[in-house]
C-alpha cells in the first residue's frame, strides 16, 4: 500500500464523504491540512473573518444539503471561537465537523503558544470530540466522525490535530476506501400497530412534525399518511416547512411565542397527538399541565433519551421517522381509510377565522406587514434563514414555509449573528437558489464582518432587516414580563443610530432604508435585481415601530395579543 502524507488522506476522505466546500481560517497549527487542500485543488475554501462564522456557514450548508458541513480553524482561540457554533448545531441536531489545529503533542503539557484543551472544552456541545495522536488513526477517525455526525440524532463533532501528527506519512489507498455505513432504527411492528390503534380510536388526532421529520427526509411520508387517514398536521418551529402551509391539512403551529392562533386552538381541541422527531421545547409547550390536558401522546424519536425527557408519553417509539411513517402507512392501508372529515373541517374553519392582522399601513411600519409583503413577493423555492429575537417570533407567526429545508432557524440555542454566515452556507450549497436572511438590527452586527466573505467570493443574497433600534425581545421581557423596566436595551443614538446601509457599503455591498410600508415591495424588487447584478449581499432595512410586541404568554390557552384581532 502506498505511503502518502496523512493530510492528503484526510482530503481524500473529505472528498469521498461528499464535501466540496469548506469554511475556515488558516493558522500556523493547521497549515499541513491547507497544504494538502491546495495540492488537491478540488475542495473550495472560503476564508472567514471569525471562526464562529465558519461554524454557522457549515451549519447553513448542512441544513440545506443534509450532508455534514465542515469548518476549519487553527489552535487556541480558533477552537474556542467555534464553541457557539458547535452548541447551535448540537441543539438543532445539525451534523457539522469542526477541524482544529493544535500544538505538537510534546508541547501540550507546557502551556505552549495557543495550546488549549479544546477537546474537553467542546465535549459538552458535541456528539464526539477527539484529538488524534497517532497518524495511522487519522483517516479512520475522520470516517468515524462522519458516521457519528450522521447517525441517530445528527449533531456536531470536533477533531483536534496536533501539528506534528499532521506532518507524518501513513499507508493509505483511497481507491479501496469508502464512508462507513449509517444504520437507521426501524420501529417494532407491535408498537406501530399500537400507534395505529390509538390514531384510529381518536376523534380529533393531530400529527406533529418536529425537526426530525425534516432531518429524516420524511416529509413525503408524513403527507402520504395524513392524506390517507385525513389527519391534520401541525409543525414545531424546527419542523416548519415539513408541510406546505397552504395545504388543506396544515393546522398551524402551537406555542407561546412562535405560533398561530388557529394552531393553539386546534391543538387545544385535539384528543391525541402523534409527535414525530419533536423535543417538546418549552417555547412550544408553555405550561405543561395545559399542554398535556386530557389528550394522549405518541412520541416517535430516533434518540431514545428524548422520549420521556419532558413528560412521559402514552406510547414511546424509538425509530427513524421515515421508516416509522412508512410502516404506519403500510399497516393503515390494511385497515383502510377512516372518516375524519368533521375534524378536518373544524381545523380548516379555525385556520380561516383565527388569524392575526397583517394589513397595517401605518408609519412607522408594523412588523406583521413586513411578513405579508415577504409572503406575497417570494416564491416557494426561496430559502430563508432567521435567528433569534422578536423578528424570529414574528416570522414564526406570520411567514409561510412551503418546502423542507427552505425555512431555517436556529431554534434552541438562538445565537445572535447566525443569519449572515448561515445565508452564505445556504447559497454555497444552492448557488442557483434565491436566499433571504431575516435579521434584526442587533443580530446583524454580531457577525457583520462575514459580509466581507460574501463580497470576496461573490455570494449574493438579500438581508431583510427589521430595525427597531432596541434589543426588542429583551425590552419586551423587561417591560411586560414583570420587571417594569427598560434598562440597557435601547441601542438608538444620534439621529438614526447605526447607519446600516453605510456598513453594507463599507464591505462593498449595497442597501436601502425603508420607512413607509408602501415602499417595501419595490425595495424587495430592487434588492433581488441588485443582488443578481452585483453578485453580493444586499440589505433592505425596514424601520419598524420601536416598541412593537409579539403575541406571547405562559400558556397556549392564555396568549396575550398586542395588536387588534381581525
Amino acid at each position: 500500500m502506498p505511503k502518502i502524507p496523512v493530510m492528503q488522506a484526510v482530503v481524500e476522505v473529505l472528498k469521498s464523504e461528499g464535501i466540496d466546500t469548506v469554511f475556515g481560517c488558516p493558522g500556523a497549527a493547521i497549515l499541513p491540512l491547507y497544504k494538502a487542500m491546495e495540492q488537491d485543488g478540488s475542495i473550495e475554501h472560503l476564508i472567514v473573518r471569525h471562526e464562529e462564522g465558519a461554524t454557522h456557514m457549515a451549519d447553513g450548508w448542512s441544513r440545506t444539503t443534509g450532508n455534514v458541513g465542515v469548518a476549519i480553524g487553527t489552535s487556541g482561540p480558533a477552537g474556542t471561537n467555534m464553541i457557539t457554533g458547535l452548541y447551535t448545531a448540537q441543539a438543532d441536531s445539525v451534523p457539522i465537523l469542526c477541524i482544529t489545529g493544535q500544538a505538537a503533542v510534546s508541547k501540550l503539557h507546557q502551556e505552549a503558544f495557543q495550546a488549549v484543551d479544546i477537546v474537553s472544552i467542546a465535549a459538552p456541545v458535541t456528539k464526539w470530540a477527539v484529538q488524534v495522536k497517532e497518524a495511522a488513526q487519522m483517516p479512520w477517525i475522520f470516517r468515524e466522525a462522519f458516521r457519528i455526525a450522521r447517525s441517530g440524532r445528527p449533531g456536531p463533532v470536533l477533531i483536534d490535530l496536533p501539528i506534528d501528527v499532521q506532518k507524518q506519512e501513513i499507508e493509505w489507498d483511497p481507491t479501496i476506501d469508502e464512508p462507513l455505513p449509517v444504520q437507521k432504527s426501524a420501529p417494532s411492528d407491535a408498537r406501530v400497530e399500537r400507534a395505529l390503534e390509538m390514531l384510529l380510536a381518536a376523534e380529533r388526532p393531530l400529527l406533529l412534525a418536529g425537526g426530525g421529520v425534516i432531518l429524516g427526509e420524511a416529509s413525503a411520508e408524513l403527507l402520504d399518511l395524513a392524506e390517507f387517514l385525513q389527519i391534520p398536521i401541525q409543525a414545531t418551529l424546527m419542523g416548519k416547512g415539513a408541510i406546505d402551509e397552504d395545504h388543506p391539512l396544515y393546522a398551524g403551529m402551537t406555542g407561546i411565542q412562535t405560533s398561530q392562533r388557529y394552531g393553539n386552538a386546534s391543538f387545544l381541541e385535539s384528543d391525541l397527538v402523534l409527535a414525530l422527531g419533536a423535543r417538546f421545547g418549552d417555547r412550544h409547550t408553555g405550561d405543561l399541565a395545559t399542554y398535556r390536558g386530557d389528550r394522549k401522546f405518541i412520541h416517535v424519536d430516533v434518540e431514545p433519551t428524548q422520549i420521556g425527557k419532558v413528560f412521559g408519553p402514552d406510547l414511546g417509539i424509538v425509530a427513524d421517522t421515515k421508516l416509522f411513517l412508512q410502516a404506519l402507512l403500510e399497516q393503515a392501508k390494511q385497515h383502510g381509510p377512516r372518516d375524519k372529515g368533521v375534524w378536518v373541517e373544524r381545523c380548516q374553519e379555525l385556520k380561516r377565522t383565527l388569524l392575526r392582522r397583517e394589513d397595517f399601513d401605518t408609519v412607522p411600519v408594523k412588523a406583521p406587514r413586513v411578513f405579508k409583503e415577504i409572503n406575497e413577493f417570494y416564491g416557494p423555492d426561496t430559502y430563508f434563514v432567521t435567528a433569534i429575537g422578536l423578528y424570529q417570533i414574528w416570522s414564526g407567526q406570520h411567514q409561510k414555509a412551503h418546502k423542507p429545508r427552505h425555512y431555517q432557524v436556529c431554534g434552541q440555542a438562538g445565537p445572535l449573528g447566525w443569519e449572515i454566515p448561515a445565508a452564505i452556507g445556504v447559497k454555497k450549497a444552492r448557488p442557483d437558489a434565491e436566499v433571504v436572511g431575516i435579521v434584526g438590527d442587533y443580530s446583524f452586527q454580531f457577525l457583520v464582518e462575514e459580509l466581507a466573505v460574501g463580497a470576496q467570493y461573490d455570494v449574493p443574497f438579500v438581508l431583510i432587516m427589521l430595525n427597531n433600534e432596541y434589543l426588542g425581545l429583551i425590552r419586551m421581557a423587561e417591560d411586560h414580563g414583570g420587571y417594569d423596566m427598560k434598562y440597557e436595551v435601547d441601542i438608538h443614538y444620534d439621529t438614526t443610530g447605526s447607519d446600516n446601509v453605510k456598513i453594507m457599503e463599507a464591505y462593498g455591498c449595497s442597501g436601502v432604508r425603508v420607512a413607509d410600508p408602501g415602499e417595501i415591495r419595490s425595495s424587495l424588487e430592487w434588492a433581488r435585481k441588485e443582488a443578481d447584478r452585483t453578485q453580493r449581499p444586499v440589505l433592505v432595512e425596514i424601520m419598524i415601530e420601536r416598541e412593537g410586541n409579539t403575541a406571547n404568554g405562559t400558556s397556549i390557552a392564555a396568549m396575550k395579543e398586542f395588536e387588534p384581532i381581525p
